[in-house]
């Protein structure tokens, strides 16, 4: 059965063209300057020209305004937008509102009482990941190549689809895939090279182990 995968903080047309070739289902543009993944909104328009139909062009922002979010909206053909900052529920439905576009929210998970804040995101969210919580101090809230205990959403289900983010590469895919049930997968600096820099070789080989776990 597998999981499909999303492959996040793409910034360059090869890679793009290397985790659509693999399977990914779901590729990811970052607009946050602090993060070595930040594309702006021109580049992230020529590249999502080369993402085909049936692939989901996903933008991931940080407590994004309006303001930034109507020039990604009306600038790049972006399917589908991830938050990725301390948005609340308000703000999740608000920007659902305003763009008619699905919203993904992103929820850092570090033990369980992180566990509980979920629900007040799964009836108003279109999708959730469920990502590490980003250490103290950290410039980025994900993207850190850290994993959290797996077991905190063993086989748990909300009223909306989930993926399952934080730590994940080619090696510990298909184990969090059979512990945690999760039927969507999402990684980032799991299959790069260096900080921003992906890496064909480990996109086709997440993509693989994800499609082939139990």
């Amino acid at each position: 059965m597998g999981a499909t995968v999303k492959i996040c903080g793409l910034s360059d047309a090869q890679h793009v063209k290397a985790a659509v070739s693999a399977g990914a289902r779901n590729l990811g543009f970052v607009f946050f300057p602090k993060s070595p993944r930040n594309v702006s909104i021109e580049r992230a328009a020529k590249l999502m020209t080369d993402v085909p139909v049936g692939v989901a062009k996903v933008a991931l922002v940080v407590n994004a305004n309006d303001a930034l979010l109507d020039r990604i909206t009306s600038e790049t053909l972006v399917d589908m937008l991830q938050l990725h900052g301390s948005e609340n529920p308000e703000r999740v439905a608000q920007v659902k509102a305003r763009y008619g576009l699905p919203v993904m929210k992103a929820i850092g998970i570090a033990g369980p009482e992180d566990v509980a804040q979920i629900e007040r995101y799964a009836g108003v969210a279109d999708q959730l990941l469920i990502d590490a919580k980003a250490p103290k101090g950290a410039d980025l809230p994900g993207g850190n190549g850290i994993a959290f205990d797996w077991r905190l959403v063993q086989r748990k289900y909300w009223p909306c689809p989930w993926m399952l983010a934080g730590g994940l590469t080619p090696d510990n895919v298909a184990e969090a895939i059979r512990l945690t049930g999760a039927k969507q997968v999402d990684v980032s600096s799991g299959v790069e090279s260096a900080p921003g820099i992906k890496d064909d070789r480990l996109i086709a080989a997440f993509c693989a182990a994800a499609h082939a776990a139990n």
